[in-house]
């Protein structure tokens, strides 16, 4: 049973920057995928960002591309979200996510994070 536990989300004015973290427990298959996804309110949850379990095969949603920059540290078994440039439009309850392949669609992971929120203020 993968165990994920987010942190790092608060509220920052826009051009701000957070760096969200997402620990896995130690039952976690080293080989697992890591994707970062979001949720605002009323909207369907919509992929961030991903990096495979070597640290290769990094995507970004065209939205944070350029701004976002995801990355993992293998020996805490964590992955990173650092958030640059930060818009109202971020505004959203962040999730992690592992699964098996490096995917952009919410059904390609099949464990999940209990969210953390981030709120960017105009």
């Amino acid at each position: 049973q993968v165990h994920l536990v987010e942190s790092g989300g608060g509220l920052v004015q826009a051009g701000g920057s957070l760096r969200l973290s997402c620990a896995a427990s130690e039952r976690t298959q080293i080989s697992r995928n890591m994707g970062w996804f979001r949720q605002a309110p009323g909207q369907e949850r919509e992929f961030v960002a991903t990096i495979s379990w070597y640290g290769g095969g990094i995507r970004y949603a065209d939205s944070v591309k350029g701004r976002f920059t995801i990355s993992r540290d293998g020996a805490k078994n964590t992955v990173y979200l650092q958030m640059n440039r930060l818009k109202p439009e971020d505004t959203a309850v962040y999730y992690c996510a592992t699964g098996p392949v490096v995917g952009v669609t919410v059904a390609q992971y099949d464990s999940w994070g209990q969210g953390t929120q981030v709120t960017v203020s105009s």
